[in-house]
């Protein structure tokens, strides 16, 4: 055969492959921060921890090569000093895989002080880590009596030292950290550079999103759900992180509810809790029961959600309304107003402005996938874990039921 015949023989077959290589570098981003684990501080603990090491347990939803840390002192009224900060694999328990402690820096400094109302940004640090890993963050508070700025129902087992024990944050044993909590301190988010994802979804709701009735450190939330479908998702376009920033009792406004509203509403933290976020490219706001259950009517629910709406996009994001699953009737008491016939029929009213006349991007049907199909304003049995919340089996259904094509970008 000819020199020249051998040479475009193999240059044709070399096409295909050098194609599909270009192919795949237009298909692979650049890698970006995304923010792939956060929660949504609400409180401020009354119980103090004095010269102590807490380290703090987070499951991140994509994987990278560099992660940094938010820290918010948002309900703190006084200075919070982070004498060290370091982050790690999470082996069990309290324990590190061994070899993965990293020192975390703040603006070149191991040391930071927040003021009370404020937050602060770790600096990248160069860490392999997986989506769906457990990550430790460990905080030395050097000072004495410091009441935490927390997340309560984080539903993940935490760890902290004794009082008195020091710097631990380089100890990747679980020796010094004799004490367990399932509130979150202090760490609001974390951020992985990454390639892998094409941005975060931020989860903004109530209890239902939060996880009540779910199983502590079982990671069996409706959101949990969906992350793990993305995350095996084999189309690049809707691979996402999943933020969750629920808030058991939360609100969409704050006028006109009767009692008052026991957490910030929606309208007023959603840029601290969503818009802050590295990453962002979508919203799902599920929240509304707990307006009606404190005498919000239909038209105020509906404003407000409107509001958040309006922010949103605004920011260039997309947003998808989620319907709100049934209440079972309940008689008021002296700290809860109950549910009535009257406030079913309010959910309803919303619930058909969320499908028909909503000015969002997508709609998931929540209240369609748990409601007894014998009697749509009650949860299905063996979905129902309290009248109010699903079971974790309930979860699994709402988590499995999320149209991931909403997601999908081009």
């Amino acid at each position: 055969m000819p020199h020249w015949v051998r040479f475009f023989a193999a240059a044709m077959l070399a096409l295909p492959l050098t194609a599909s290589l270009a192919a795949l570098e237009r298909q692979t981003p650049s890698p970006r921060w995304v923010t792939a684990w956060a929660t949504s501080q609400q409180a401020l603990d009354q119980d103090g921890v004095t010269n102590a090491t807490v380290r703090l347990v987070a499951r991140v939803t994509a994987g990278g090569d560099s992660v940094r840390i938010r820290l918010d002192n948002g309900y703190g009224v006084e200075p919070l000093r982070i004498g060290s900060a370091s982050i790690g694999h999470r082996m069990r328990g309290a324990a590190l895989v061994p070899g993965t402690h990293r020192p975390l820096l703040f603006d070149g400094n191991r040391s930071v002080t927040i003021p009370p109302g404020g937050s602060v940004q770790s600096d990248p640090v160069q860490l392999a880590v997986l989506s769906r890993q457990d990550l430790a963050v460990s905080l030395h508070i050097p000072d004495t009596e410091v009441s935490p700025s927390l997340h309560r129902g984080a539903l993940v087992t935490s760890y902290a030292s004794a009082d008195g024990a020091g710097d631990l944050t380089a100890d990747e044993t679980p020796a010094g950290f004799t004490d367990t909590m399932t509130s979150m301190w202090w760490l609001k988010s974390i951020d992985v550079l990454t390639s892998s994802s094409g941005g975060a979804i931020v989860a903004f709701g109530d209890s239902i999103t939060d996880g009540s009735c779910s199983t502590v450190d079982a990671h069996d939330r409706w959101e949990d759900w969906m992350a793990v479908r993305l995350d095996a998702s084999l189309d690049p376009a809707v691979r996402r992180t999943v933020v969750n920033e629920g808030i058991g009792g939360n609100t969409v406004i704050r006028e006109h509810l009767q009692p008052a509203p026991t957490s910030t509403p929606g309208v007023e933290r959603l840029e601290r809790d969503v818009l802050s976020h590295a990453g962002v490219t979508d919203v799902i706001l599920f929240m509304g029961t707990n307006d009606i259950r404190r005498d919000a009517s239909a038209e105020q629910v509906i404003a407000g959600t409107k509001t958040i709406i309006e922010r949103v996009h605004a920011r260039g994001l997309k947003i998808h309304g989620v319907t709100i699953i049934p209440r079972h009737h309940r008689a008021p008491t002296t700290d809860n107003s109950g549910w009535t016939p009257a406030k079913t029929r309010t959910r309803n009213e919303v619930n058909a402005w969320i499908r028909t006349e909503a000015p969002f991007d997508g709609v998931i049907d929540f209240d369609e996938v748990v409601r007894d199909p014998a009697d749509p304003d009650r949860l299905f049995a063996a979905f129902n874990c309290d009248d109010i919340h699903p079971t974790p089996r309930g979860y699994y259904e709402m988590g499995r039921s999320v149209p991931l094509e909403l997601f999908a970008r081009p």
